[in-house]
């Protein structure tokens, strides 16, 4: 589907589809110049029926603005909507305004399906996302999407057991060394162990090791310093640090809420499960920045708004694409998801600063003032899911199966070229 798509977006622009680098923001309420009749296609993902009074009000603000133009907005559940948007662009029955994940949306930018937004907005539009996310779907200067609303993992401590262990929960690490120490300090006076992860790509990312080549055609991780990264581990799982387990979601909240280990790096939806199964550990819970590791960065999952190139009205689909992301309406939809928001803006509003001391409020908060730091750790990466698969498999088999760490690199490499070169 991915090659007839590439052939599908091979011919001109129509003469609605042309860069215009004026385009500022929606945020200043420039009416559309054109007197023509323009009915926009607007795509999302599992967003109703519980967000329906709110797209429905911004839909119909945007119409009021420019009379011109009509939006039909369409939701689609999360397994559907990739295949369909595929189906459509190869049919040129292109919606123009779509709500895609990073790893799609960089997937089909670089096969030239979609508008390469820096070339038709300002540098003052771009400065009102964070960098690090609004560059998540930049490749090769072009940049893909328009960031829309993400997340980012904070650090719970279980203060019981941090106190126990003669540390001060006021000062936490933050550094994932200095976690380390502590957690090394809480098996000793507790014997209770430090965290519990999944192996996969992203302990690559979070250390500075590339995956990649900078031209994405070639692994770039078999290195030294992925050897002294997977070293690392081994000794921290060996002292009791890390669990020895590739513990998935459920498995991390059943070992802290079974107060097994002191710590759990998770976004805020970590708590919605912990109050349930656990209410006297969820009392005992804070929410702290989440130490970084000599990458100094934090990782993100966002939620992107892309044009196709097919779409007929590409200037009118920026613009509402604009008006979408702009800070006033993410900070809107921020309050009603309880999601964060890319555009810098937001973050001021009291909504992000303010707490009534519950854990909710410490993780919101925690986690909005992360995302200075923030980026999607597959930026970029072709075949992202299948490249993630054979990372975490040979982390695996390292770390669970003690099989040896450079023959099992080269194996993972040979296997990641091989992806890239299909």
């Amino acid at each position: 589907m991915l090659l007839v798509l590439m052939g599908a977006c091979g011919g001109t622009k129509s003469a609605n589809s042309g860069p215009v680098n004026n385009i500022a923001s929606s945020e200043t309420n420039n009416k559309t110049d054109s007197k023509e009749q323009v009915t926009l296609q607007f795509w999302t993902i599992a967003l109703q029926p519980t967000f329906n009074d709110f797209f429905n009000d911004l839909i119909n603000r945007y119409e009021q603005e420019h009379p011109n133009v009509k939006i039909i907005w369409q939701d689609y559940p999360y397994d559907t909507i990739s295949q369909k948007l595929l189906t459509s662009i190869a049919s040129k029955k292109s919606p123009d305004v779509v709500n895609l994940n990073t790893e799609f949306a960089s997937q089909i930018g670089s096969k030239g399906a979609l508008v390469n937004f820096e070339d038709y907005i300002s540098a003052e539009a771009k400065g009102a996302y964070f960098a690090g996310i609004y560059n998540s779907t930049v490749v090769d200067g072009k940049a893909y999407a328009l960031p829309w609303y993400t997340g980012t993992e904070v650090l719970f401590m279980n203060t019981k057991l941090v106190k126990a262990a003669g540390l001060d929960p006021a000062n936490p690490p933050k550094t994932r060394e200095e976690l380390a120490d502590w957690a090394r300090q809480i098996k000793e006076k507790t014997g209770k162990g430090g965290y519990a992860i999944q192996f996969i790509s992203k302990l690559f990312s979070l250390e500075g090791i590339p995956l990649l080549n900078e031209d994405k055609t070639a692994a770039a991780f078999n290195t030294p310093e992925a050897e002294a990264m997977i070293a690392g581990l081994q000794q921290l799982i060996e002292e009791g640090v890390i669990m020895k387990d590739d513990a998935k979601f459920d498995k991390q909240i059943q070992y802290y809420s079974g107060e097994q280990v002191a710590f759990e790096l998770a976004g805020p939806t970590f708590i919605n499960f912990l109050k349930t199964s656990a209410p006297e550990v969820y009392k005992n819970t804070i929410a702290v920045p989440l130490p970084t590791g000599k990458a100094d960065l934090r990782l993100s999952n966002s939620m992107n708004v892309v044009v196709p190139k097919a779409s007929a009205h590409a200037e009118a689909a920026v613009d509402f694409a604009l008006f979408v992301t702009n800070a006033d309406n993410q900070t809107a939809f921020s309050k009603q998801a309880n999601t964060l928001p890319s555009t810098k803006a937001s973050i001021r509003d009291p909504f992000f600063t303010e707490s009534d001391n519950s854990l909710e409020a410490e993780a919101k908060i925690t986690s909005a003032q992360s995302l200075d730091k923030a980026m999607d750790f597959m930026v970029g990466v072709p075949s992202a899911s299948d490249i993630n698969s054979a990372l975490a498999r040979g982390l695996q088999n390292i770390l669970l199966n003690q099989q040896d760490v450079k023959k099992t690199l080269d194996s993972v490499e040979k296997e990641v070229n091989d992806i890239l070169s299909k």
